[in-house]
């Protein structure tokens, strides 16, 4: 799938295989979310475009790249995707950030929207949608349609897990967003997780299991 880049660098792995034991308390996973989500910002923006500019050094002048364009703009989905914001901030301290409210109707398993916040003059700015678990897709689809209401310059989806379920749900409504991953799992379950996954990752980050 061209639009999935699977990031397997060692350092991301070896987080990630200790966020997945049970046995980790919510402290420390919250402190390996936000260093495997640093790590993962790395790649994830390795292509924003950059723009020559004068500048003087101690020894001298020079032409320096910079970031172009508007400030880039993070989007957590809540709850869990701010778990990834802090690490991905530390990247990029002058982001902007958005929020996108979400909760999984129990039965139904559809997202309903609660919150909804964007800066201003998104036409012009990229939007790094932030989500530890891309599982059953239904929130990531329903956050996407929602921002393509503000037509951002362009969208990337961030997550740590996914599965070849949500995959297919989240392309076949979004085939044009890219998704970055540290792992494809197996699958669902019955009860819409992912196996082997990491059970609820907005649950281990606050400590509400």
């Amino acid at each position: 799938m061209s639009q999935l880049v699977v990031i397997d660098h060692p350092l991301i792995a070896h987080k990630l295989s200790l966020a997945r034991s049970k046995a980790t308390p919510s402290l420390q996973f919250r402190t390996l979310l936000r260093e495997i989500s640093m790590l993962l910002g790395y790649e994830v923006l390795r292509d924003l475009p950059t723009e020559l500019r004068d500048i003087e050094t101690p020894v001298g002048p020079t032409r320096a790249p910079f970031l172009k364009g508007k400030k880039l703009v993070f989007v957590p989905i809540l709850r869990a995707g701010l778990g990834f914001l802090d690490g991905m901030l530390s990247v990029v301290p002058g982001a902007r950030v958005g929020h996108i409210g979400l909760y999984r109707d129990p039965k139904t398993l559809v997202a309903v929207e609660y919150y909804f916040k964007m800066p201003h003059g998104m036409r012009e700015r990229d939007a790094i949608v932030l989500d530890p678990m891309l599982a059953t897709g239904n929130s990531a689809v329903a956050a996407v349609d929602r921002l393509k209401e503000t037509k951002p310059r362009s969208i990337r989806f961030v997550c740590l897990i996914t599965c070849p379920e949500g995959l297919k749900n989240f392309h076949g409504s979004h085939p044009d967003v890219p998704v970055y991953a540290a792992a494809i799992d197996e699958r669902l379950n019955e009860h819409s997780y992912i196996v082997p996954g990491l059970g609820d990752a907005g649950d281990r980050i606050f400590g509400t299991k």
